[in-house]
């Protein structure tokens, strides 16, 4: 049965801001994972990393950075940032599927190259101090890379081995490959934690039915959508229209001031949130066209105002999109 459930890092999305308010309404997760930076040549933080990972910032929170890099050298010297901030973890990106990222080798790119991969993990094993973790996709054409890919993974002491069970090519909307999940639960040498597509408290019970030797998930898209998510996998209510009304009014305020009071990056923040989150309304077609078009603040506001106001809330959010 689950006991860890993992908040997956969403570029654009769970920054310092998200997260803080997010938890301050809704909770229920163990870690945060904080979304991925990746070393500069320089060894240099830019003043977007620091802010998101200032460990001022989150240490009332459980939050693991993540690291995008092909260079061990590079990341050893970003763990030694990590450590010196104060976080207990360091996480390893594998997972990310975006074609300028994986263009050069970083992410799901990485796995192209196993023998590279190998050595790289030879070397940050050998030299850094903290707890390394991985996040890994399965391959990057086909999940029968995931044989070669364990083996490498089983070499190393690996903190916890996270999988989203798709390949690089199938990005976010590609066919599910759980049964690798399951080859790895047997045969992995280190903590697993399975990823994808779980999304409502249905979806869960299932993947717990299904694997009911797993004791971690990461969720991400399913959180965002439907906030009280992990609440509900903990015996809690769902979400109710007011207290959805105060976590967006809150949001959008800290939003707001985060980007010292220019309403409109807020705004759009905000439409990133939205969405996912349109999926736990019926009847919100036609807000929902509009949420994607509007040019103001003032607009967004409206629109906003009006989903609340006259949309039904699902008991479970639904969609392809997401």
């Amino acid at each position: 049965m689950i006991q860890t459930i993992d908040f997956a890092p969403l570029d654009g999305i769970t920054k310092v801001v998200y997260r803080h308010v997010w938890d301050k309404y809704f909770g229920g997760v163990d870690r945060y994972f904080i979304p991925f930076f990746s070393p500069t040549p320089h060894h240099l933080m830019t003043p977007r990393d620091l802010r998101d990972m200032d460990f001022i910032h989150n240490s009332d929170l459980p939050s693991v950075p993540q690291i995008m890099t092909r260079n061990a050298e590079d990341f050893i010297w970003a763990c030694d940032i990590v450590q010196g901030m104060g976080y207990p973890e360091a996480n390893l990106n594998l997972g990310c599927p975006s074609g300028t990222v994986t263009a050069k080798g970083k992410g799901a790119g990485f796995l192209a190259k196993p023998e590279e991969l190998d050595a790289f993990f030879e070397e940050v094993f050998s030299k850094v101090e903290i707890p390394v973790s991985v996040k890994t996709r399965l391959g990057i054409s086909e999940p029968e890379e995931f044989e070669r890919l364990l083996e490498i993974y089983n070499k190393y002491p690996i903190s916890c081995l996270t999988i989203h069970v798709r390949v690089q090519k199938e990005k976010y909307r590609g066919p599910l490959h759980p049964e690798w999940f399951e080859k790895a639960l047997a045969e992995s040498r280190n903590p697993v934690c399975y990823n994808g597509d779980l999304r409502t408290v249905q979806e869960v019970r299932d993947f717990e039915t299904k694997f009911p030797m797993a004791e971690r998930v990461m969720i991400g898209r399913g959180l965002i959508a439907d906030p009280a998510l992990a609440r509900k996998l903990h015996g809690g209510c769902a979400v109710t229209r007011e207290e959805l009304t105060a976590f967006l009014e809150e949001l959008y305020a800290a939003y707001t001031e985060f980007y010292g009071g220019a309403v409109a990056t807020a705004a759009q923040r905000m439409r990133e949130v939205w969405f996912y989150l349109i999926h736990l309304f019926d009847d919100a077609e036609k807000l929902n066209k509009q949420l994607r078009r509007f040019k103001y603040p003032s607009e967004y506001e409206r629109i906003q105002a009006e989903i609340l106001a006259t949309c039904p809330i699902r008991e479970n959010c639904q969609g392809e999109l997401f």
